[in-house]
């Protein structure tokens, strides 16, 4: 045996022995929940799930509070150091996409079919992020109230008129038994005014902006139907019906649960807490001001960003994600809506039968996205002042049409923001 060519034989098969495996490639993911313990557990889970699922990826996770995280997304993008995946606040997506910090979604929309229209997030025809979770608001109530009051008793089906709701509201208040009849959370005058509030407006007939162009704010927001819907909107606080904007913020949270309201407004992220405490209340659907009862849809979403080297791993780690199993733990983990029938079948509160059941109907049933516009970051700010000096007693015509002009101003100087 020659000993040379043996040695040697033994070394090649060392060699090839001991090669290792090609290293996974790193995505960067940043997310906006810094501080939501059970929130960024169950994402946690989900990212460890998926680095230890395949061996061509694996993801790391940068957290931010929710407060700076936009800033924080917009200087990234200005330095060219945006992550793979970004979270982003659905309303704000086309703005993002529009800046080029996002790219569509290399995912045909079909995998999503059966998600709600709400956390999906499209524009220009395109999809660009989509969301694990939505939210819905309703009116609070307790049965026991109703029956008191001699009310009945709202369904998706058949909603309040608006001649029903004030009627209502006037009933709470002859009553006695309450500081304000209705609560709207006006202390909140960031997002929430939007949200919530605009849907009375387009319920009346009105909207933030003209959708069937996004070119201009006139006539959706100072005609006839928002006018009406001012004037409306105005009567609850100087007709005593509900705390103006100065409210104690700690109402929005404990203030239905003490029994200063016979009804609030407010979202299914304080259902779980308001069953804890309320054992007769009930959800009940937005009134119809006319044309149609309305409510707000899309929450947080995750989506590629335009900088991305890899957006196949990032869409890999979306498909992933959007699993019925983790799309039910969020469910019970945060309170929030599953995004599909599915996924709501395997939660606690929104299964068949569940008590949150009727979240998951009104938002297939009621939700409007805000306006799909790259202007919306501008157009939210101006109608969220309007509504405040509205409910502090300025003139309605005058303060829509300031807004108006305030928001086709912003359109006009970004070029219409891509809209023809």
């Amino acid at each position: 045996m020659n000993l040379t060519k043996h040695l040697a034989g033994v070394m090649i098969a060392s060699t090839c022995l001991c090669v290792p495996a090609l290293a996974q490639t790193k995505l960067t993911l940043w997310y906006h929940g810094a501080g939501n313990e059970v929130e960024s557990r169950t994402l946690n889970q989900i990212i460890s799930d998926f680095n230890t699922s395949q061996s061509d990826w694996t993801v790391s996770i940068e957290s931010f509070p929710e407060k700076s995280y936009n800033d924080s997304v917009a200087a990234a993008a200005l330095a060219g150091n945006l992550p793979d995946i970004l979270d982003v606040d659905g309303p704000i997506m086309p703005n993002w996409a529009w800046a080029g910090y996002l790219q569509p979604l290399p995912i045909d929309e079909s995998e999503f079919a059966d998600f709600l229209p709400g956390t999906k997030g499209v524009w220009n025809g395109k999809l660009y992020s989509v969301g694990l979770w939505d939210a819905a608001v309703a009116l609070f109530a307790r049965q026991s109230t109703l029956d008191e009051l001699g009310l009945r008793t709202p369904t998706v089906d058949k909603p309040w008129s608006s001649e029903e709701f004030m009627a209502a509201l006037d009933a709470a208040k002859a009553s006695g038994k309450y500081e304000f009849a209705l609560d709207l959370g006006m202390n909140d005058q960031a997002e929430w005014y939007s949200y919530a509030f605009s849907p009375f407006l387009q319920s009346f007939g009105g909207d933030i902006v003209d959708r069937s162009t996004y070119r201009t704010a006139e006539g959706a927001l100072n005609g006839e139907a928002a006018q009406a819907f001012g004037k409306w909107w105005q009567s609850l606080f100087t007709g005593g019906y509900a705390p103006g904007t100065s409210e104690d913020p700690a109402d929005q949270q404990t203030g239905f649960i003490d029994g200063k309201f016979a009804f609030q407004w407010n979202g299914n992220w304080r259902a779980v807490a308001t069953m804890a405490a309320v054992d007769d209340v009930v959800f009940l659907p937005a009134p119809d001001f006319g044309a149609g009862n309305k409510i707000g849809a899309g929450s947080w979403q995750f989506g590629i960003s335009a900088k991305s080297k890899h957006p196949e791993g990032a869409a890999a780690f979306i498909k992933f994600a959007a699993q019925d199993k983790y799309l039910a733990a969020f469910s019970d983990g945060i309170g929030l809506i599953p995004p599909t029938p599915s996924a709501a079948q395997m939660t606690k509160n929104y299964k068949d039968g569940g008590p949150l059941a009727m979240f998951f109907d009104l938002s297939k049933a009621q939700a409007l996205v805000r306006p799909v516009t790259p202007g919306y970051v501008v157009q939210a700010k101006v109608f969220t002042k309007a509504l405040a000096d509205i409910a502090n007693g300025a003139d309605v015509a005058d303060t829509l049409d300031a807004a108006v002009d305030e928001i086709d101003a912003d359109i006009e100087s970004n070029g219409g923001y891509g809209h023809r």
